[in-house]
């Protein structure tokens, strides 16, 4: 979904061998598949809630405009609608789904809807697998009416945030993508580099096939990627109401490739019903969308579930509740690497108590953004980071942290300079202004040298 890409008219047309019919579910609402055979639930919304009211902002940043601050134009697709949060084009329908509706106003702009989860750490135990899943209904709309229509309901790579300029490598999952109202779903998969690369950008390495049982557009289907680390090679899967069509191995792609997509802290999941671009246009062969194109008709979406299996440590259960870093709270532990968006940041395995992975690679300008962090009623009068330091030459920097923008006052900071080590850690405290309420938390890094200068693994407030 990510960027301009041509797709090979044979890709809208192949479709798996496997063609077994299986029963349709008829509600428009469904609960949330508890997990079976060994699964967990770690993350899901089922879009509860009144109607002509906006997803929930704990689970879901609602993206404006024609593209991120700094990133290509038109969200490197050359789509031509206006994303908005007017609930005209993003809502729920207080049946228990979300509606992302295009409109269209009388001088032919359009526009519409597009989400990304607050997290951005899907991805599976390691030794385990990982499975993003959404129940769906592709818009209702086919023929000359449908030109130009491009739903989606995707993953990227979480260093796309606050860099928008690293993909492919970061890796794209396209879960399920549809145009012009195609009787068909495309799984596709984005990596390595552009054109060409093990990913054959910027096509892509995808599949496609017809809905089993009832067609994709006015029905609900069940569209499911996984993320497979308990087999070797490593494998990924995309399948339909259960039947895999689309497969992937390790094998396939240079370590460089595999490393690049797979060695991060995880993925964001993404849902957006896009106006033309790249991919409808391929397909139509000319420009969408077109005179006769009828907005109006939205994707419906029932749930979206992020499920794990097996693997040393399964990520914590959580439906409502944010994890921490995300609409959590000041006073627990928040992962640094938890962050919403970020800036010149790397992420690596720790040595650090408790294990995980830390923030690294920070140097001058550098930052991270965590939204929605609640301090209460009693004011924070302190900040405290886990850090450390290889830095040589005597070398040092600042830690500061800052409220509501990236340039905005710090309400507080502390320098460090060599802690022994880059994996030598220490927990250091220093004073801020009293804050109450809830706010988006930056961490800026700034130095008057340019190298990478600290690492931080977790930070927390206290009163």
């Amino acid at each position: 979904m990510q960027t301009l890409r041509r797709k090979r008219l044979s890709l809208a047309i192949a479709a798996a061998t496997t063609l077994v019919v299986v029963p349709l579910a008829l509600s428009a609402n469904a609960a949330v598949p508890p997990p079976s055979n060994g699964w967990s639930l770690v993350w899901s919304d089922d879009f509860t809630g009144s109607a002509n009211t906006l997803p929930s902002s704990s689970n879901w940043i609602i993206d404006i405009g024609h593209g991120y601050p700094g990133g290509p134009a038109n969200w490197g697709t050359g789509e031509v609608q206006y994303y908005t949060n007017s609930t005209q084009n993003l809502g729920l329908d207080g049946q228990g789904n979300l509606r992302i509706t295009p409109r269209r106003d009388a001088n032919g702009n359009w526009t519409s809807g597009r989400i990304e989860t607050q997290r951005s750490n899907f991805r599976p135990p390691a030794g385990g697998i990982m499975a993003m899943e959404s129940r769906l209904q592709m818009p209702n709309v086919t023929g000359s009416a449908a030109i130009g229509y491009w739903p989606a309901f995707w993953a990227l790579g979480a260093p796309y945030r606050g860099n928008y300029w690293n993909w492919p490598g970061i890796g794209e999952f396209d879960v399920m993508e549809n145009v012009n109202g195609l009787n068909s779903v495309w799984g596709v998969l984005h990596c390595g580099v552009a054109p060409g690369g093990d990913c054959n950008e910027s096509t892509g390495l995808g599949a496609s096939r017809t809905c089993p049982g009832s067609a994709c557009q006015g029905n609900f289907h069940t569209y499911r990627f996984e993320w497979d680390t308990s087999i070797s090679p490593n494998e990924f899967r995309w399948s339909v109401d259960g039947q895999v069509y689309h497969r992937l191995t390790q094998a396939q792609f240079s370590a460089t490739t595999w490393s690049n997509m797979t060695n991060h802290q995880g993925y964001f999941m993404l849902l957006n019903l896009a106006m033309g671009g790249a991919f409808p246009n391929a397909l139509h062969g000319g420009s969408t969308p077109v005179a006769s194109t009828q907005p109006g008709h939205p994707l419906v979406v029932d749930y979206v579930a992020v499920y794990t299996k097996g693997g040393g440590t399964t990520p914590p259960t959580t439906t409502t509740t944010p994890p921490p870093g995300n609409g959590g709270s000041a006073y627990s532990t928040i992962q640094a690497e938890a962050y919403s968006q970020q800036g010149g940041t790397g992420v690596e395995t720790t040595t650090d108590t408790g294990g995980g992975q830390n923030l690294s690679h920070l140097a001058n300008g550098d930052w991270a953004l965590y939204r929605g962090i609640d301090f209460g009623s009693s004011p924070a009068r302190q900040f405290s980071a886990r850090a450390a330091s290889g830095i040589g030459g005597g070398a040092s920097g600042l830690v500061e942290v800052r409220l509501g923008s990236r340039t905005s006052t710090p309400i507080g900071s502390f320098a460090i300079g060599n802690t022994g080590g880059w994996q030598s850690w220490r927990t250091i405290p220093t004073n801020i202004s009293g804050v109450t309420g809830r706010h988006d938390v930056y961490l800026t890094f700034t130095s008057g040298q340019p190298n990478d200068f600290v690492n931080v693994n977790w930070f927390t407030f206290a009163r």
